[in-house]
């Protein structure tokens, strides 16, 4: 190779050195083998000599051009390498920090209790049933022998939605699942038409709203109504079953309950239920845990059924009130606020 030769070739390979991006080695290489690039302008002159000297030009310059072109690759894996090495430095993982575990999940209090309470009513004979929360005002209070007046239908009490039924009064979000009494009866009836109809025994776990909101109250909370209809139901009957609930529940014989006379316009005579502990942090106070009743005849009637044939009780109780007790929390909001600390205590 002539020198005239290995200075463009020395050129090249310092022009391509100092390219600092792949743009500027772009630019470097047009100047030596672009269209006007020096090895392409003594390529064309070579039409311009002797054949001989044609070809041992020509030999010459083509070495030079694949010296040129290997400092050009060897130069684009530099650059390339580079680039990788700065992408790979900002994306490092300092392995030296602790690894983020990820821990085992588990149900919500709120939802052990639930299972808890579906489980010991089942093994009485109770179904479970499950029902829409966005509710009829019939549904929600008419069935239930609820006035038209009564404070329960206040804004204040119940969530209403921008939805009207055939009634033209709006549907509302459920304030308790007492609802799922009649639309189970009703079912309950149409299963047996024609057969000889079975006791009604169904408990109806689930979400209900109230517009109510502090220690012991959340505008979303959990209810558990229970039904238990048929021919020679008392209220003895309601007695016994609750007791042995509550005893299961709180896996303790050593408790006692109260029936406190109260009013619910859907039981006729009607109770309110307290349990008192006799050891343990709450003994000897009395806590409310459930209303209940016997069920009202107009009730029975907007089942279906015929009062002076069917009767039994009903009882509606708070799932969160029992998880509060059972587990000795005393802020109801602690179950819905979210904090990982708080919940995983119950894993």
């Amino acid at each position: 190779m002539s020198n005239d030769l290995e200075s463009i070739v020395a050129g090249a390979r310092e022009a391509f050195g100092k390219a600092a991006t792949p743009a500027d080695l772009e630019n470097a290489k047009a100047q030596f083998l672009g269209k006007s690039g020096r090895i392409t302008e003594l390529m064309k002159g070579l039409g311009a000599l002797a054949v001989e000297e044609k070809k041992t030009r020509g030999a010459a310059i083509n070495l030079a051009k694949q010296a040129i072109e290997a400092a050009l690759t060897e130069r684009r894996h530099a650059l390339a390498d580079a680039e990788l090495e700065v992408q790979l430095r900002a994306e490092a993982l300092d392995v030296s920090l602790p690894g983020r575990m990820r821990e085992p999940g588990g149900l919500h209090p709120v939802s052990l209790t639930m299972e808890r309470i579906e489980q010991i009513f089942a093994s009485m004979g109770f179904d479970v049933a499950d029902g829409p929360e966005l509710e009829s005002d019939w549904h929600s209070f008419t069935s239930l022998n609820n006035p038209p007046n009564h404070p329960a239908r206040s804004m204040q009490d119940t969530f209403y939605v921008d939805i009207k039924g055939d009634d033209g009064i709006p549907y509302n979000l459920r304030p308790h699942t007492s609802p799922m009494q009649v639309r189970y009866a009703h079912a309950h009836i149409k299963k047996y038409a024609g057969k000889k109809m079975p006791e009604i025994r169904v408990i109806a776990p689930g979400r209900t709203y109230r517009v109510d909101s502090d220690a012991t109250h959340s505008p979303m909370f959990h209810q558990c109504e229970g039904l238990w209809l048929g021919e020679n139901v008392s209220f003895k009957d309601l007695k016994v079953v609750f007791t042995d609930f509550c005893r299961t529940f709180f896996e303790s014989d050593d408790l006692a309950l109260r029936f406190r006379p109260s009013f619910f316009p859907f039981t006729e005579p009607s109770a309110e239920i307290d349990i008192q502990f006799q050891s343990g942090p709450l003994a000897g106070r009395w806590l409310e845990v459930a209303g209940s009743g016997q069920v009202h005849p107009s009730v029975v009637r907007n089942m279906g059924l015929d009062p002076e044939k069917y009767i039994g009780f009903a009882f509606g109780m708070g799932p969160d009130r029992l998880t509060m007790l059972r587990y000795g929390v005393n802020d109801l909001r602690l179950f819905f606020d979210g904090d990982i600390r708080f919940l995983r205590q119950f894993r």
